[in-house]
């Protein structure tokens, strides 16, 4: 502990802090283990907390533009401090949009060996409809600079480190984990009435299109809740639907009272490069996981012992119907996979991986 006394570690992200999950999940729930480690830990966003909370909403686009602007000047002022820290840690990208203009300035001038970590296939183009009109302004091909110029790069899992391999040779899959000891550390309860959930933001609720035909034919043969926990209501015609609005001091509460836990993707380069945190994060609780066998989920889930893949229409109400008339099977599937986060997806899992990253 003495020989990390007063070293200190910057982290460039693009969020406020406990505000975006990947931060939350990727790093920020180990930044209290650091700091018992005797390291100094900076926090810095580009996004303002206001900038953040209008950036994906409908209009407001001089509001954006304005936050965005400030942001830039924000972000250049912690550049060129930089050389103050021992460890930058970049996740994602050091500015929302644009080129990768600050992660040049901290390899090639500075001449830091920064951290890179991300979480999706961000190469890639994905965005909502509210931001189309600037979507270009992201430079997806920025990352594979990210990656080439860094130091070192964590993934969270194997497809996007053999993208990341193509451009850095120093690459450690450390996945996205759960905090089973301060956060996710409830189970949930079999005997409450029916609640098949989802958890996520706008920007993935369109993959919920596909089963909202399944839970209309289900509504018509059992009494249950479709809860839907997000940052934007859904506009699904079902008589089950719930919306919740996503607060992070009633997540888990409002996770916990889930029967079935559901995450349906679709087969395409994106989806591949998901870290399956909504499967991790019902699991954690203790809640039976249905998703499709796309990407790490293959490998998180062990069929029908942990959790259910499934495929098509068919196979995923034949799921889910098991499922609700089945307590004893809700019970062991969901205990079965509290068991596997806390073997190998928790925090405590990969303390140690992580420490590692910063000696």
């Amino acid at each position: 502990m003495k020989s990390n006394k007063n070293k200190s570690i910057i982290f460039i992200v693009p969020y406020p802090h406990g505000e975006a999950p990947s931060q939350r999940f990727r790093f920020e729930q180990y930044i209290p283990l650091l700091k018992n480690e005797g390291y100094k830990i900076h926090f810095s966003p580009f996004l303002d907390l206001k900038t953040w909370s209008s950036l994906y909403k409908e209009g407001s686009f001089l509001m954006k533009i304005t936050g965005i602007i400030r942001s830039f000047f924000r972000r250049l002022k912690t550049i060129l401090f930089i050389y103050k820290y021992d460890y930058v840690f970049i996740h994602r990208e050091a500015s929302h949009i644009g080129p990768p203009i600050f992660e040049f300035i901290v390899a090639k001038i500075f001449r830091k060996k920064y951290i890179y970590d991300f979480d999706d296939a961000i190469w890639l183009a994905n965005y909502s409809e509210s931001n189309a009109r600037v979507h270009r302004l992201k430079a997806y091909w920025k990352v594979k600079y990210c990656i080439k110029w860094a130091g070192q790069v964590t993934v969270g899992n194997s497809y996007l480190a053999n993208y990341a391999k193509t451009f850095n040779s120093n690459v450690t899959i450390i996945p996205t984990t759960i905090d089973t000891i301060n956060y996710h550390n409830v189970n949930t309860d079999y005997n409450r009435r029916i609640v098949i959930g989802w958890t996520g933001t706008h920007t993935t609720m369109r993959f919920l299109d596909f089963i909202v035909p399944i839970i209309k034919k289900l509504e018509n043969r059992y009494d249950f809740e479709f809860r839907v926990i997000s940052n934007q209501m859904p506009k699904y015609e079902l008589n089950s639907l719930k919306f919740i609005k996503w607060k992070r001091n009633t997540e888990i509460q409002d996770l916990n009272q889930i029967s079935i836990g559901i995450m349906p993707l679709e087969q395409d380069i994106w989806s591949e490069g998901k870290c399956g945190f909504k499967c991790l994060q019902y699991m954690a609780l203790g809640i039976p996981s249905v998703v499709s066998p796309v990407g790490v989920n293959n490998s998180i889930i062990n069929q029908n012992i942990n959790g259910l893949l499934v495929k098509t229409p068919i196979e995923w109400e034949q799921a889910l119907e098991k499922l609700i008339q089945n307590k004893e099977e809700r019970m062991r599937i969901g205990l079965a996979g509290k068991e596997t986060i806390k073997k190998e997806y928790s925090v405590l899992a990969h303390s140690e991986a992580y420490l590692n990253l910063f000696k």
